[in-house]
Order: C-alpha cells, then sequence, then structure tokens
C-alpha cells in the first residue's frame, strides 16, 4: 500500500486572503500565489516516496459566492505547478450533512480507496482546525501550520509547524523515508583543522567535500597556515577544500587569495562577503572570477546579499555561497524559508552551489535536502550522530532511561 501526505489548499500550499482574522481563498488566477518552499517540499516528498493529496473544502460555491469553474482553474494550476497526483474538492457549505466537507473524512477514505494508501503511515497538513480532526478521523498523523485563524485549542495536532518546508523535515524523520544518509542529495562537506579527523572524514564516502576557517584553525592548534593547508591537501589531493583570506584589506584579500588558489585544482577560496568594517567585497569577487579562481562567499546571512553575490559570481567557474543557516536560527528566525529562497535565487546559475553552513543538529542534514539545498558544512559533534539517522526511536527512548540510571548509580544517589 501507499504512503501519502493529503494536504489542504488555501493558507497550505497557498496563500490565504485573511480578512478580520477570517481566512478565505483566493477569488481567482489573479489572487492566487504560492507560499514560499512549496515546490521544494512537495517534490521532496514525492522523492522520498509519498503520494501527494490535496483536499480543500471550498464552500463558497454552495453559497454563491465563487463560481465552481473559478476553482477548477485554481485546482488545475496546482496540479500544473506541483507533483500532486490528485486534487479532492468538497464544494458543500455544511447545512446538508456531507460526508466530505472537513473535519468529516470522506475525502480521505475516497483517495485512500482510489490510490490504494495506507492512512495508519500517512500524514495531514493544514491550517485549520477541521484538517487535523479529518486526519484524526481517518487514522491518519496530523500536522497543524499554525496560523492566527487556526483555533488550535478546537484540536489535537502530533505536531504543529510554521510551514510546509518545516512540515517536511519532520514527516522525512518521522516517516522514516530516509534510512541512511546514502539516500540524500545534499552533499556533506565536514567542517574542522584537526589533521587526523579530516582523514578519517576522507575515508567515509558520504564526506564530499571540506571546509576550514582560521578559527577552527586556531582551536586545533594550527601555527603554520600555509604548512598545514598543503600537508592536507597532499593527503586529500580529490575532493573540494575551502581555505579562507584573513586580510582585511581587499588588496592583501586579493594577494592571498591567488597565493592561495595555487596551492590545488581542487581548492576553493574563502572570501568574507564584507570585510570588518562592513564594505562590501563583491568588486574584489568580480576581480577572482575573471582571474578564475574558484571562491566560496562566506557568512552570508542575507537574501540581499545572496542576490548581489550570485550575480557577481554567474559564468565564472564553479563557486560556493555559504549562509550561514545555524546563526540565522541563533537569532530566532527560520531559517528554512530563507534558504529555500536562496536555493531560487541561484536557479537560473549552473556553475554556483549553495551552503547550509554552520549547522546546529543533525535534522539541519534533512531540512537541507528536503529543501534542495546543494551541499551543508557539518561540525565533528553532528558528524557523531551521523550513526543515530533511522535509529528507532522506541530503541532510543529506552537507552535514554538507562543511561539516566546508569549515571544515578555510579554517583551513589541515595534518597
Amino acid at each position: 500500500m501507499n504512503r501519502a501526505v493529503f494536504l489542504d489548499r488555501d493558507g497550505t500550499i497557498n496563500r490565504a486572503i485573511v480578512r478580520g482574522n477570517t481566512p478565505h481563498p483566493p477569488s481567482g488566477l489573479e489572487e492566487f500565489e504560492f507560499l514560499p518552499g512549496v515546490y521544494q517540499a512537495c517534490w521532496a516528498l514525492r522523492t522520498a516516496g509519498y503520494l501527494l493529496i490535496v483536499v480543500t473544502n471550498q464552500p463558497d460555491v454552495a453559497r454563491g459566492i465563487q463560481g465552481r469553474e473559478r476553482v477548477e482553474t485554481m485546482n488545475d494550476l496546482v496540479r500544473r505547478e506541483l507533483p500532486v497526483q490528485d486534487v479532492l474538492t468538497c464544494y458543500h457549505d455544511g447545512t446538508d450533512e456531507c460526508e466530505c466537507r472537513k473535519p468529516k473524512p470522506g475525502l480521505l477514505l475516497q483517495a485512500a480507496a482510489r490510490w490504494n494508501i495506507n492512512l495508519r503511515k500517512s500524514f495531514v497538513v493544514g491550517d485549520r482546525w477541521s484538517d487535523v480532526e479529518a486526519g484524526r478521523a481517518a487514522g491518519c498523523t496530523t500536522i497543524l501550520i499554525d496560523r492566527p485563524y487556526s483555533q488550535r485549542e478546537r484540536c489535537r495536532p502530533d505536531w504543529v509547524a510554521q510551514d510546509l518546508l518545516t512540515t517536511t523535515a519532520f514527516i522525512l524523520c518521522e516517516g522514516e523515508s530516509m534510512k541512511t544518509l546514502s539516500d540524500l542529495k545534499v552533499k556533506i562537506f565536514a567542517d574542522g583543522a584537526d589533521k587526523a579527523g579530516m582523514l578519517k572524514m576522507y575515508r567515509n564516502p558520504l564526506i564530499k567535500g571540506f571546509t576550514t576557517n582560521p578559527t577552527l584553525m586556531r582551536k586545533a592548534g594550527v601555527t603554520n597556515y600555509q604548512g598545514f593547508a598543503l600537508d592536507v591537501l597532499r593527503a586529500i589531493p580529490d575532493r573540494p577544500i575551502s581555505f579562507e583570506v584573513f586580510s582585511d584589506e581587499f588588496a592583501g584579500m586579493e594577494r592571498q587569495a591567488c597565493e592561495i588558489a595555487m596551492w590545488g585544482e581542487n581548492v576553493y577560496v574563502k572570501i568574507p562577503v564584507t570585510n570588518t568594517r562592513g564594505k562590501s567585497s563583491i568588486e574584489l569577487i568580480r576581480n577572482l572570477v575573471e582571474a578564475g579562481i574558484k571562491v566560496n562567499v562566506t557568512a552570508m546571512m542575507t537574501l540581499e546579499q545572496v542576490r548581489d553575490v550570485s550575480a557577481a559570481l554567474a559564468g565564472g567557474p564553479p563557486s560556493f555561497v555559504s549562509v550561514f543557516a545555524g546563526r540565522i536560527a541563533d537569532t530566532g528566525h527560520d531559517p528554512v524559508p530563507l534558504m529555500a529562497a536562496a536555493v531560487e535565487l541561484l536557479r537560473p546559475y549552473p556553475n554556483i552551489e549553495l551552503i547550509w553552513a554552520s549547522p546546529r543538529e543533525l535534522l539541519n542534514i534533512f531540512q537541507a535536502d528536503a529543501i534542495g539545498c546543494h551541499i551543508i558544512t557539518v561540525t565533528n559533534d553532528i558528524l557523531k550522530k551521523l550513526d543515530l539517522v533511522g535509529k528507532d526511536l522506541h530503541e532510543f527512548s529506552l537507552d535514554t532511561v538507562k543511561m539516566f540510571r546508569d549515571d544515578a548509580v555510579k554517583a551513589g544517589y541515595t534518597l
């Protein structure tokens, strides 16, 4: 049997029209707008093997406010633009006691019969309490995309999310659709400056490249920058490695970049997006591109920076742009929508790859993969957790209980 993700339409995959804290469907194509990241999220779910079924209430048709043909025109747009298998619509307003209007599960049951879906292994995602209750009635795992109008107090979702992208990351982990990291399309780069650790990662086929910076080198006790770099490059001659300039003057950066680039064909030169005085590095980046130097523009955190830098890198040699998603998260902002938008900004530039930099947890790898990010840099602390991918959560829970018990015994605690 198939697994599916049932998606509400308005407010979940496209923007709802909110008036007086009440959501309304768009009146037609002129008001229809897909929400950020929806395209990437849907393709990630389809790639993982889920059927995508849109289930939507459109009571304004029965109320005479909306024409059925206009609803179908919008549904046809969803079918064309997103990798969905079906769009099922209830046109009733609830006065005729139909079985298809959410919170009743009629549309879900109809889809399950049509597409041979195992509802117990499927998910329902929506922005209204009625979506959640329909999912619960059908036996699915339910996820509420929380909006001011969601009436969260009226339902009991299994999980609450901010948008479809974060929902997708949860589904890919909770649904165990990715058992091993070898299934991922995002490339994992090891981030560090310990030679022994780097060589260990070099023997791991999952590690496709390496990055480092002066801060990591200093922490690792490196005193000879060039000597360390050349030593590492002799041991790792065939995977991308990024080394960073450390001058604060652009003329000095350019000189250092030209020297670093000569160390090896697999070398990318890391250039900060600005110097310490906040002056843009764009002119320097253009000069390096003209010189044929592979560049990794680092310390980026805004879409404006991504837009400007990608224009400067366009048409040049292979390059990276490193957006520090982890540091963005440290400010309380969800980095996933921003990173998804960055993926779209880079789509016209085949020579540029996006790096999800400074990850904070293993889940970030799956989030990066879900949105189509090309590369994620992973520190040793996170790399140590790779063996946990696919671990049974009940087993993991028991391991945790045993750990607490063992530590209490070893400490000799008494009450």
